[in-house]
């Protein structure tokens, strides 16, 4: 086929994002080595890798987090989740600027870096993604909390065998699965914002239907047997009532903790949900909230943030905090 050409910026992802150019396979190959086994030449004579192979999307999502985060270990245990990194930045990047909007509103000029900045993973995976994007970005500090024994043993292991992320990234087990904040959340916390991608699926044959369709799509095909390229266990991919249970529980467990964190928030993958959380969000009688859209790839990605502070107590927030 005929070499295809590529626009050299993505335009669509957040402008300090680290992935806005295409990959350089030869840098990315320098920083790990073992890469290079699944570089090849796609059909339109460009590296690329085969993004339908677990193992191939796991070398290169290391690569990423050691060429662009200085990370000097990351591992996945099998068919745990693996996520897209670039994605995983754009929402980062979009919390500090809602935190760069509120210190503004407040007279202060620069984005809230540092450790004394805190947030939030709900749901942090295997993967630990966000506290390491977070910290490396913006030199923020990190609970991440997770139902799964696994993944809390794994993200453990990524933070310990970090020097950079020792220091600033704490993993808790969630020792009560029908709870989402409740036992994290400590009396003393405080925490400037969460970050969640909460369970998109109802049910394991939903997701595996999705998967399905998303192969045919991708391949022209339909006798294709499911293939989670990315990974996932079940309470990665799928919960009880889908995203909207999931967030609607965040929203109003959330009540219980609005003083202790500035802004709640949680990716939203479908477009419909976000009507009947808005009503929710009324409900519960939050000071106010918003959709922040992020555009990814051919598709329109967003989260949702809500805080419970009254206008004089985010201000005394900023000023004590930030």
């Amino acid at each position: 086929m005929q070499k295809k050409e590529h626009p050299k910026i993505k335009s669509q992802l957040h402008p300090r994002s680290r992935h806005r150019e295409r990959y350089n396979f030869d840098e990315l190959i320098k920083s790990s080595p073992k890469l290079a086994a699944f570089v090849a030449p796609n059909d339109y004579g460009d590296d690329s890798i085969n993004f339908f192979d677990p193992e191939a999307v796991k070398a290169l999502n290391k690569a990423l987090l050691v060429h662009h985060y200085n990370l000097e270990f990351w591992d996945l245990p099998q068919h745990y989740l693996c996520p897209p990194i670039p994605g995983r930045a754009d929402y980062i990047h979009n919390i500090a600027d809602l935190l760069h909007e509120s210190a503004q509103h407040f007279g202060k000029t620069e984005i809230p870096k540092g450790s004394r900045i805190k947030g939030l993973d709900i749901g942090v995976g295997a993967n630990c993604i966000y506290p390491i994007i977070g910290n490396h970005e913006y030199s923020w500090s990190f609970v991440g909390s997770d139902t799964d024994e696994t993944a809390v043993a794994s993200a453990k292991t990524i933070v310990e065998n970090n020097t950079n992320l020792k220091s600033n990234i704490e993993i808790k087990l969630q020792e009560q699965p029908n709870s989402i904040l409740k036992g994290i959340i400590q009396p003393k916390d405080q925490f400037d914002f969460t970050i969640c991608n909460p369970p998109f699926h109802a049910s394991l044959d939903e997701a595996q239907k999705a998967s399905a369709r998303k192969n045919k799509n991708l391949r022209g095909k339909s006798n294709l047997k499911p293939v989670l390229n990315f990974g996932g266990q079940h309470n990665e991919l799928w919960t009880k009532g889908g995203e909207f249970r999931f967030v609607k529980d965040m929203i109003y467990e959330s009540r219980n903790f609005g003083k202790q964190c500035f802004w709640f928030t949680s990716l939203i993958s479908k477009e419909s949900n976000l009507k009947p959380l808005f009503k929710i969000l009324k409900k519960v009688n939050v000071e106010s909230f918003k959709t922040i859209e992020m555009g990814q790839g051919h598709k329109i990605s967003r989260f949702i943030t809500w805080t419970f502070l009254s206008d004089q107590e985010q201000k005394d927030w900023v000023n004590k905090r930030w």
